[in-house]
């Protein structure tokens, strides 16, 4: 289990419920081991432990490089893929992602995939493309003052 920092490490007890050895790591090492899961994953692989399936679920980047490891050690990797999603059922378009090159809408074929199939890079430049209208603090939704003119 990775975070920022302590504060930002979730799902601990029960993780430890289900599993043999929980490994944590923390960026700024608050918490467990200073560094990222992916250099813990690495050191796993070096030390020789037999690893059946990699699931992983986080920032894109993260994920991108748990299937790159993974895949030069032929082992399964499930990602949780999160892009933009509006409407859930697939008609909106915005979830969609490269997954052993077909579209595929996150929102109802996913959102789990195999690690090795997905085209993060694709994906990355898709989640980026609204980033600077996210940042913006004086947003506002276009569809709430649809609904509320709507209703006047």
């Amino acid at each position: 289990i990775g975070g920022r920092d302590k504060d930002n490490i979730i799902l601990e007890e029960e993780f430890r419920q289900i599993s043999d050895e929980v490994i944590i790591t923390t960026d700024d090492g608050s918490y467990g081991t200073k560094g990222f899961v992916t250099s813990q994953l690495e050191k796993l692989y070096a030390d020789g432990t037999r690893i059946d399936r990699v699931i992983a679920a986080g920032p894109l980047p993260m994920m991108k490089l748990v299937a790159k490891i993974t895949r030069l050690h032929h082992t399964t990797t499930i990602v949780s893929l999160n892009p933009i999603m509006v409407d859930g059922i697939g008609m909106c378009g915005g979830c969609r992602a490269l997954v052993d090159g077909k579209v595929a809408f996150v929102c109802v074929e996913g959102p789990e995939f195999d690690a090795h199939k997905v085209d993060f890079d694709s994906l990355m430049r898709r989640n980026d493309a609204y980033r600077d209208i996210e940042q913006q603090k004086d947003h506002a939704c276009k569809l709430d003052a649809l609904i509320s003119k709507s209703r006047e």
